[in-house]
C-alpha cells in the first residue's frame, strides 16, 4: 500500500533513446547485450538505484535515468529498498556476493561511475506541495491501513467459518 501511495506521486521522467545509450555505455553495454548492473545476469527490468521509499515515506528520488539501472528479477527483489552497494556486498541469499558473483568490485566501479554521471532529482514533497495536502494524503493513508487491518479481521473469521462448514462443523 506504501509503495502505491508513494508512486502515485512520484514523477517518471522517460529517458530518451540517447540516455539510454549514454547511461550503457557508462555501465560498460551494449544495447543488444543489456545485463543487469549487480550481477551480470540477462536483465528483465529497471531498478531504482536509489530506492523511492524507506521507513514507509518517500525518500524524494523520482524515476529518470539517473536512479535506474538494468537489473534482473533475483536482484531487484533482493536489494528492494536497501543500499546498492551494502546490498550488493552483504550476504542475502540473492545478492551478488550471496550468489559468489565473481567480478563485484568490477561492477561497483562501473555503478559508481554511473552515480558520478548525473545528480538524480530529489524532490522535497511537503515543502513542495505544501503540509497541509502532505498531510492529508497521508492521512488517507493511515485510514487505507485500518481499513485493511478491518478487512482483514473479517477475513478471517470468515474463512474459520468456511473451514468449519465445510468440515461438517
Amino acid at each position: 500500500i506504501t509503495n502505491a501511495f508513494v508512486n502515485a506521486i512520484i514523477p517518471v521522467v522517460q529517458p530518451s533513446p540517447e540516455e539510454i545509450l549514454e547511461a550503457l555505455t557508462i555501465l560498460e553495454m551494449e544495447p543488444e547485450h543489456v545485463r543487469c548492473a549487480y550481477c551480470g545476469d540477462p536483465t528483465t527490468e529497471w531498478d531504482h538505484l536509489r530506492p523511492l521509499v524507506i521507513s514507509r515515506r518517500p525518500t524524494g528520488f523520482i524515476s529518470e535515468i539517473a536512479n535506474l539501472v538494468p537489473a534482473c528479477g533475483k536482484c531487484n527483489q533482493s536489494k528492494g529498498n536497501k543500499n546498492w552497494r551494502t546490498w550488493m556486498l552483504g550476504a542475502a541469499k540473492r545478492s551478488p556476493t550471496g550468489r559468489k558473483i565473481a567480478d563485484i568490485n568490477e561492477r561497483i566501479a562501473r555503478i559508481d561511475n554511473y552515480e558520478a554521471w548525473r545528480q538524480p532529482t530529489k524532490v522535497d514533497f511537503e515543502s513542495l506541495l505544501g503540509a497541509d495536502a502532505w498531510q492529508h494524503y497521508w492521512s488517507l493513508w493511515d485510514k487505507m491501513n485500518i481499513a485493511l487491518n478491518e478487512a482483514q479481521v473479517v477475513a478471517d473469521e470468515m474463512r474459520t467459518t468456511i473451514k468449519r462448514r465445510i468440515a461438517g462443523d
